[in-house]
């Protein structure tokens, strides 16, 4: 994985990981890869995953059995779209919107690259 300065390493593999949830590469109710197995494959410490999952447990898209491991929710997929729907709405969009005065551009210049 390469790794930008611009965002936490954590939130980084969260994203991937989201983005793996997405896709059905992990499916509702399976087993997480262990944090160790993750840390390994991206060469990163596993403090730094475990923050991770954590991170990803706070927001419900992944839950802890004890003992067991972690696993992906149920509703994880429905919950990870509405996360980036959000951000999208309040850091992209305005961004974007800004960008278009600026340009002098409109919705309708746009409507062609739909």
């Amino acid at each position: 994985m390469d790794f930008k300065k611009q965002k936490p390493i954590y939130q980084q593999i969260a994203d991937s990981l989201c983005e793996r949830i997405v896709c059905g590469e992990l499916p509702a109710e399976e087993r997480m890869p262990s944090v160790r197995d993750v840390a390994v494959q991206l060469g990163v410490n596993p403090n730094t995953v475990m923050r991770t999952f954590e991170y990803l447990q706070q927001a419900e898209i992944i839950y802890n059995k004890r003992g067991v491991g972690y696993f992906v929710s149920a509703d994880a997929a429905d919950r990870i779209l509405a996360l980036h729907r959000k951000e999208f709405m309040e850091e992209d969009l305005p961004a974007f919107v800004q960008k278009m005065k600026l340009l002098g551009l409109s919705f309708d210049d746009i409507r062609k690259y739909e």
